[in-house]
This record gives C-alpha cells, structure tokens and sequence, in this order.
C-alpha cells in the first residue's frame, strides 16, 4: 500500500450538494414576478430544450423521476395480474410504481462488472404475465439494453428505463433516453442535472402524448392554456390521471441547468479519473467500471471494499471517513431487503445472490462539480488512511 501523509479536514465534505449559480437564482425570481409559476410556458420550453438535448422525439416534464415510471406504466395498461421485471440493487421507487399500477414486481439479479440488470436473468423470469422490463442505468452506467431489446421484441413486451441516475449516458453510441418505450429521469437535488424535485419522461410523441394525460388528473387540456389567452374554461377527464406536474419555478431552474450540463460532466469525469488512477492500485477496494460500448454518466462513483483484506466492516469503514469529514452513502438497500417486499413475497436475501453480496461492500464517494481537486485529494487520502489503519 502507497505510504501517504494523511492531514484531516478542518471541515466537513458534503457528499453531493447541488450546483446553483446566480444564473439559477436569478431565473427563478423572473418567474415568480411573471404570470406563471405553476406549469406553463417555462415547463413547456424545458421539454423542448431537454428533448433537443439528448435527442429525443418528445419529452414530458414532471415532479419526479418516481411519478414518470408510474406514468409509463399506467400509459402502457400494465395493471393487476401483469408482471414487471426489474432489478433488486435499485432504490425503491423502481418496486413501488408497479405495485402501484397493481402488478407484481418480479426481480432479476444484476451483473457483478456493473450491477446492472443481468439480461440472462431477466430471460429466465420471462412468463406469459410479463408485459414489461424495467432496467436501471445504476450510477450512470448504462445497463446492456442489446439482449433486453431483442427479449421485448420477441415477446411482445415493453421497455421502460429507469435512468435517474443516466443523464446524459450513451449505450453503442446512442443517448439514454432515446431507446426504450418510455425513459424516466431524475432531477432530484443531488442528480447530474436538478430542478430541486423534478424528472423527465422520453419516448414517441404518441406515447407522450397518452403519458401527458395521466400527468394531470387525466385532463384534456393543459392547465396553463386553459387560463391563457387563447384558452377555455371546458376541458374533460379522459383517465383516471395522477399530480406529477412540474412547476415553471422548477423549470426555470432546468434551462439554465441544462445550459451548464456539458461543464458539470467534464468536471465528473475528470474527478472519476483521478479516482480510478488513485484507487486502482488500492487492494482494499474494487473500482468501478466503464465498458467500452457505452459513455458512463457518473452520477454516483461506487468502490466496493474488498472486506477480507479489512478488519472492519463496511458500516465501520464508513463511520471511519465520517470521523475524517468525508461524507460517503450506500447505493442501494436491495429491495428484495425491505420490510415490506420480503414479507409480502417471501424473498431471502439469498434470493439475488450478487445484488445481496455487492451491496453489502458498496460504498459511494462524494462525486459533484463543486469538488476541488483538494476536496479530491481529501477523500483518496482519507480513503488510504482508513484502508491503512484497518488492513489485515
């Protein structure tokens, strides 16, 4: 192991605050003196800018990555008796909408390279009731959508991205959010892109239009044009819909974000390198990985502590970086851990044997573009003295 001087922070890393400049600010306070700060023309201007960006035939803005999966769901007619198949190593959203819409979530273990959906999985829990796959980009890392492609054509079944985390990734060549039937992303505080709270829905004009209706009680008419000039008062409920509408105060906020999106990955991705560079030669841990046939959207940088050259557990190796004011987190508690799921379907933790084993060594570094390359350097050379003070 690299001999290091290690000299503790004077004050606390944080692990991913949100980069808002004056731009931002000053965005918001022209919206809250105009005649809209509920969904109206900012809204409307941010899809269009959001779908010109990555590429995307239509886009649909809304209050979470969360409500876009359900949306798509619900657009799609998944309902009772169908099943969804998705990813144990998620957050729990992913499991939640489709109990929502009344299906049944069914889990596929992930791939140990990326701890993505391994598609083998998925292949094996396909039955007759099986209306759609919902894979997971995790930490930006595109999950292998080739075989889950030809799986959805040959079955007839959907595609529905989770990319909360895979804003702006490639898979051979092509965006995320450019792929699937339906693609959801996140905007939540800490994401590549924020609009405080907030997400996206991708897809066909006509599958957006079908997912606009259930955005907002299942109107027929947006809200905003109906108190504009050129609107009426008259509108219909065509379906049941949900309140997943975004703000034009939270998409104020996204314009300018997406302006600066660009500068945010550089700045990603050349913290990424000299992780991968510092950490490669560590034997405490497993850095992750970026194969060749995609462009990583690094939203999380994950290591995974090879615990058996430790003599402290992961909780402990975490509460160790605390004490040196580094800020870490875990992505993610499997679902199939939770309460709720592994008493209503009687799941073990066995069940998804790698989801279980990697999230137990998974560790997640602060990674945003507010680090310096000293905020950097702090976190390797804590990372190190930890590792050093606890190896066998």
């Amino acid at each position: 192991m690299q001999n290091r001087v290690f000299q503790r922070r004077a004050t606390f890393l944080p692990f991913s605050p949100p980069a808002i400049s004056e731009e931002e600010i000053a965005a918001v306070v022209d919206t809250l003196r105009s005649d809209w700060i509920t969904t109206g023309p900012k809204t409307k201007q941010f899809e269009q800018l959001f779908a010109e960006y990555i590429g995307a035939p239509a886009a649909l803005a809304l209050n979470s990555c969360t409500g876009g999966l359900h949306i798509a769901l619900a657009a799609l007619g998944i309902g009772a008796g169908d099943e969804v198949i998705t990813t144990p190593l998620t957050f729990i959203c992913s499991a939640n909408v489709i109990e929502h819409v009344g299906a049944v979530p069914i889990l596929a273990d992930v791939e140990p390279e990326t701890l993505t959906i391994d598609p083998e999985q998925v292949a094996a829990k396909l039955t007759p009731r099986t209306r759609a796959i919902m894979p997971v980009h995790f930490a930006g890392h595109p999950a292998e959508m080739r075989p889950l492609w030809e799986l959805a054509a040959q079955h007839r079944m959907a595609v529905i991205e989770d990319a909360a985390h895979a804003l702006p990734a490639k898979y051979e060549g092509r965006v995320i959010g450019t792929l699937g039937d339906f693609t959801a992303f996140s905007f939540y505080a800490t994401k590549n892109l924020t609009t405080a709270e907030g997400g996206m829905l991708t897809g066909a004009p006509e599958r957006i239009a079908e997912a606009r209706l259930w955005s907002l009680h299942g109107m027929n008419r947006d809200a905003w044009k109906r108190y504009s000039s050129e609107g009426s008062w008259y509108y219909e409920v065509v379906v049941p819909g949900f309140k997943y509408n975004m703000t034009d105060i939270q998409a104020a906020i996204g314009i300018v974000q997406l302006k600066r999106l660009a500068a945010f990955q550089a700045r990603r991705r050349a913290i990424v390198a000299q992780y991968q560079a510092a950490f490669s030669n560590l034997e405490a841990v497993q850095v992750p990985t970026e194969r060749a046939n995609v462009e990583h959207a690094w939203h999380l940088y994950t290591l995974r502590l090879n615990l058996e050259q430790l003599r402290i557990t992961r909780a402990q190796f975490i509460e160790e970086l605390r004490a040196r004011n580094i800020a870490t987190s875990v992505h993610f508690i499997p679902v199939h851990l939770h309460p709720y799921y592994r008493n209503r379907y009687g799941w073990r933790p066995e069940d998804f044997p790698i989801a279980y084993r990697e999230y137990q060594r998974l560790i997640s570094l602060p990674l945003h573009p507010r680090l310096s390359d000293a905020d950097v350097a702090d976190v390797i050379n804590a990372v190190y003295d930890v590792a050093a003070a606890f190896r066998r």
